[in-house]
Formats: structure tokens, sequence, C-alpha cells
């Protein structure tokens, strides 16, 4: 099957090279996002640009809620339980 996997396989080889890649820009990006540093200069902005006066406060709050979830991950909400559960049914 060597051979038929190679003669059969490399048409392919790009398509393969560009999910892999997709896959290590994914890595990266999700590396980054959870970066305590960066999240701490993001936090930092959100800051500065509060103290100039260009965003309100609750913009700030919600803001500083989604970069947090981002870091640690988003929990589930409150809100979200399951169908059968909000009817009473189960």
């Amino acid at each position: 099957m060597g051979l038929f996997g190679l003669l059969f396989g490399w048409p392919l080889a790009p398509v393969r090279g560009v999910i892999r890649l997709g896959e290590l820009i994914q890595e990266q990006v999700e590396r980054e996002m959870s970066d305590p540093a960066a999240v701490r200069r993001e936090l930092e902005e959100l800051d500065r640009v509060l103290a100039a006066g260009l965003i309100s406060e609750e913009e700030h709050a919600e803001r500083m809620q989604e970069v947090l979830q981002r870091m640690i991950g988003a929990p589930v909400q409150a809100g979200a339980a399951a169908p059968e559960a909000e009817n009473g049914e189960r």
C-alpha cells in the first residue's frame, strides 16, 4: 500500500499542508489569548481608555469580563439550564 498511498496521496499534500497551517495558527492564537502578559496589557489599555473618558463604566466592566472569561475559559451561565429543567419536565 506504500506505493498506492504515495501515488494517490501526493495530490492531497497541499490540502493537508493548508489544514496543518490552520491548526498551527489556531494553536498560536489560543496561546496568545490566554497569555497572562497579553491579558494584562489589554486590561491596562481598558483602564487607560476609561480614564480618558472614551468608554463608559458599564462598557469597561463588560469588556473586562470578556477579557477575563477568555483567559480562564467561558463559564456556564446560570440562565443556560437544560430545556427540560426550565419546563419542569424530566
